[in-house]
């Protein structure tokens, strides 16, 4: 059995010498996983870059049972990257986050638009912002909609309206960009803020309960903000 279709390398993981172990976040048929034999060719090694925009043909034997993939280059997004480090752990970090918060081979077409997005996103000037966005988004497609203007109460502050949420145990600070939106010029230490806050929603409502590890393309990505 076998099909056709379009899709984002979020992973890939050395299977012998030759061959190596590949998810793939594909249009129609949702996160697959398979094998790519002769991947360490220099046809097939250049593509094989996390965040690219690949055809795919799967072939498999039965459901349930790995099967492997033939691709052929679409677009090389991160190639552009190499000499951005901000930037390329942006693409890794997302990717991952795709790879955890999803299920295998359910489709999602709002997820795979997003990945499209996110290479549009990054060619802005404002394009951390927007991504903290971006995540957002991925949580609210999975099932977790971390709806800020809804739980967010506000005080002033030294002239200054400040936005926050409360708990029994504490009172976290939430950056103004996301709530009034119309903020873009923003220092790294907010940028981090932001990071972190959606960052302690993820740990505490998705990875924690669900036993996943924090992942730690994650943090180096958001430690480049960090003042």
């Amino acid at each position: 059995m076998q099909w056709d279709d379009i899709g984002y390398l979020v992973l890939k993981n050395k299977y012998n010498e030759n061959s190596v172990i590949a998810e793939i976040y594909t249009k129609h048929h949702g996160k697959c996983s398979g094998i790519i034999f002769g991947a360490t060719s220099k046809k097939i090694k250049n593509y094989l870059q996390i965040g690219n925009k690949l055809y795919v043909n799967y072939n498999y034997k039965n459901d349930g049972v790995l099967g492997y993939f033939k691709i052929e280059i679409l677009k090389a997004h991160t190639p552009y990257y190499f000499e951005n480090k901000k930037k390329l752990l942006c693409i890794i970090s997302a990717m991952n986050l795709i790879k955890l918060l999803t299920v295998d081979l359910q489709e999602n077409i709002k997820i795979f638009n997003l990945i499209d997005d996110l290479f549009v996103i990054l060619k802005k000037d404002y394009w951390i912002k927007e991504y903290i966005f971006w995540e957002l988004k991925l949580l609210e497609f999975v099932g977790y909609n971390l709806n800020l203007k809804k739980i967010a109460k506000s005080e002033i502050l030294k002239n200054e309206i400040l936005y926050f949420v409360k708990s029994n145990s504490e009172k976290k600070y939430i950056p103004n960009f996301l709530i009034d939106l119309n903020e873009n010029n923003l220092d790294n230490q907010t940028l981090f803020n932001g990071l972190k806050l959606v960052g302690d929603f993820l740990e505490k409502n998705v990875l924690i309960p669900n036993n996943i590890n924090y992942p730690i393309s994650r943090l180096e990505f958001v430690k480049l903000f960090k003042s």
